[in-house]
């Protein structure tokens, strides 16, 4: 007679052995853009972290006081504070690349051109909560209505936010960034992932496999040293988010 509950147990085992194992992916933070003619969150850097072969590009979303999300890592830019603001008296604001600052509209569109790269979209905390719901809602939306659900994963600081993402794409890949809870804490509130800064697995390094043994990923973020890297890579973490893309995915190939 087969035994259920030995097949379920088992291909648990073996899925859970499968995720502790995978090779370490590559994530560009605010995209590649330490190189010529890029910048920080720009369409630029997008292109170039797909043309790398990373596994995906990290970049930051506010919403305006109008409802246009857009792409930018401060709350503010040129010292308007982008959510207190409209978009029309920000968008003539470039990058240091020269390039405007994009909308999230643009910068998806220009994503969508490169299916094989993940586009890792935080949503930055906003100043009220009113304003994080509108941003979630807004940005989900547009995300659906792109086709592109697969393609976009979320990550937030805010606990809120990351709430917000399970009620309103509850089929999309959240993990949370704040290093403060634990895998376990984490998974219990719908969160596929935690995605936090190095130091936090210096004092809990038995966070990584105990998260992947919740079926949850391990990210870790800003890893600009190739020993951190190659610890973390040692220790089987899924992804690791950086400013050195191409020395990134050179230490995974060794």
């Amino acid at each position: 007679m087969i035994n259920l509950k030995n097949i379920i147990m088992t291909a648990a085992m073996t899925c859970a052995v499968a995720t502790s194992t995978a090779q370490t992916k590559v994530i560009a933070h605010r995209g590649f853009w330490d190189c010529e003619g890029s910048a920080q969150n720009s369409i630029t850097a997008l292109v170039k972290a797909a043309e790398a072969g990373v596994y995906g590009s990290e970049f930051d979303v506010l919403i305006t006081s109008d409802g246009v999300p857009v792409v930018n890592h401060d709350d503010d830019i040129n010292g308007v504070i982008i959510e207190q603001s409209p978009y029309s008296s920000i968008s003539s604001f470039t990058l240091s690349n020269g390039e405007i600052l994009p909308t999230l509209q643009s910068y998806l569109e220009e994503g969508k051109k490169y299916p094989s790269t993940q586009l890792i979209l935080e949503i930055k905390p906003h100043k009220s909560t009113e304003n994080e719901n509108r941003a979630v809602e807004t940005i989900v939306n547009m995300v659906k209505s792109m086709g592109i659900e697969n393609q976009v994963e979320y990550i937030s600081f805010s606990m809120n936010i990351c709430r917000q993402l399970v009620k309103k794409s509850p089929d999309s890949q959240i993990a949370y960034l704040m290093s403060d809870m634990s895998p376990v804490d984490v998974g219990k509130l719908g969160m596929t992932g935690i995605d936090y800064h190095y130091k936090a697995f210096d004092k809990y390094p038995e966070w990584i496999s105990e998260a992947q043994n919740e079926g949850m990923t391990v990210n870790v973020w800003t890893v600009n040293n190739l020993d951190v890297m190659k610890k973390l890579i040692d220790l089987k973490a899924d992804y690791i988010t950086t400013d050195k893309p191409l020395e990134a995915l050179e230490l995974v190939k060794k």
